[in-house]
């Protein structure tokens, strides 16, 4: 079983890509993606802390509706 890494903006923004979100939108404080109709904010952190990605990764699961593991992340 794998662990939580942390994980470069620029490898998230990939990784999301990857399960099915579009774009890279830009706001006016944060960038965000679409996943069907629903958006989520992209932090502009060049890299995230591994608390940071399991927070995100827990928003990401809402919006996909399954929850993502350590060593499907990982294999993205």
């Amino acid at each position: 079983m794998s662990r939580w890494l942390p994980c470069s903006r620029k490898e998230f923004i990939k990784r999301l890509k990857k399960l099915g979100f579009t774009g890279i939108f830009h706001g006016t404080k944060h960038d965000y993606m679409f996943y069907g109709h629903n958006r989520l904010g992209i932090p502009n952190n060049d890299e995230y802390s591994v608390n940071e990605l399991r927070m995100m990764i827990k928003e990401v699961d809402v919006l996909i509706g399954h929850k993502i593991s350590a060593d499907e992340w990982n294999n993205l």
